[in-house]
């Protein structure tokens, strides 16, 4: 691999976004670039570089020693970061636009196709595009939510507590039910959780409120990020944790059962099976294509 900051040619990114979670996408199919946190942070920046919530760096599985384990279940990985440069195991949003890139760009076709995370593979169905040229929705298995304890985690914004769920979706949630969204406050620092040996590596906190039957609303603070606009992850441990809060569990009833989550960059969909499994609904877009001037490239390096 080589350092990104110091190609002499430009290299090709495009801009993405799924319920206004954005994303800088880097097609790297070869695996020849390393991508470090600086870049990450550079290329997220929304004054000094591109702007986005994170890093999608497209490259296929065999290429990659973070991937090449699930090859032989998918072409393509999804190394995602978060803006401030560290790793994500998954990004709900991020593969929804991850997998219309694939498609628009002729890499995938429309339909079914497996993606690579390092939160294991994960099944993508990318609908046609509508008569009238709207992108068609892209739904996700998510995976099983696992509900780990510790009991009594707490979270805390200012004078405020809230009992939180933990779920997990392939990555850490603590999801709390609120009077107001406006109570979780400006959301640019990590909230409070505790106590503080449940979330070692850190953790997405999603505040909710309900808007009506099987219907919530929430905020989040996605950890490495701040506020986004979206989470996808977080709207299915919500849905998962608003389920189990109103004493439903697909495991006992039999029955899947699809709760309508709103975050402030839109609306999702998110349906818990019997057996575990949770998928997601949303749009995605692609509304970018360009390519990184070399000296900028060159200036990173300090």
């Amino acid at each position: 691999m080589s350092d990104f900051s110091r190609q002499s040619a430009g290299i090709p990114f495009l801009k993405g976004h799924g319920t206004q979670n954005d994303f800088v996408i880097v097609p790297d199919p070869d695996g020849r670039l390393t991508i470090g946190p600086e870049a990450v942070a550079a290329l997220c920046d929304r004054r000094a570089g591109i702007g986005g919530d994170g890093v999608l760096r497209v490259v296929r599985a065999a290429a990659d020693p973070a991937s090449a384990g699930q090859a032989d279940r998918a072409e393509w990985f999804m190394d995602y970061r978060n803006s401030d440069g560290s790793i994500g195991e998954m990004c709900g949003n991020g593969i929804r636009v991850f997998a219309r890139y694939l498609v628009e760009s002729g890499l995938a076709g429309a339909g079914e196709l497996a993606v690579a995370t390092r939160a294991g593979v994960r099944t993508v169905r990318v609908a046609e595009d509508a008569g009238d040229g709207t992108p068609g929705e892209v739904t996700v298995d998510m995976g099983r939510a696992q509900l780990p304890g510790p009991d009594g985690i707490e979270v805390t914004v200012g004078e405020r507590r809230w009992p939180a769920r933990n779920v997990n979706m392939g990555n850490p949630h603590a999801v709390a039910f609120v009077e107001s969204l406006d109570h979780a406050g400006n959301l640019l620092d990590a909230p409070l959780t505790s106590p503080a040996t449940a979330y070692p590596e850190g953790v997405n906190v999603e505040f909710v409120v309900d808007r009506g039957p099987r219907h919530v609303a929430m905020r989040v603070h996605e950890r490495g990020s701040g506020e986004t606009r979206s989470c996808g992850t977080g709207a299915c441990a919500v849905a998962v944790a608003t389920a189990r809060r109103d004493g439903v569990d697909p495991a006992v009833t039999g029955e899947a059962v699809s709760y309508t989550v709103d975050v402030p960059g839109g609306r999702l969909v998110i349906t818990e099976y019997p057996d575990g499994r949770v998928e997601k609904t949303g749009p995605a877009e692609i509304v970018a294509r360009g390519e990184l001037d070399p000296r900028w490239l060159a200036a990173l390096q300090g």
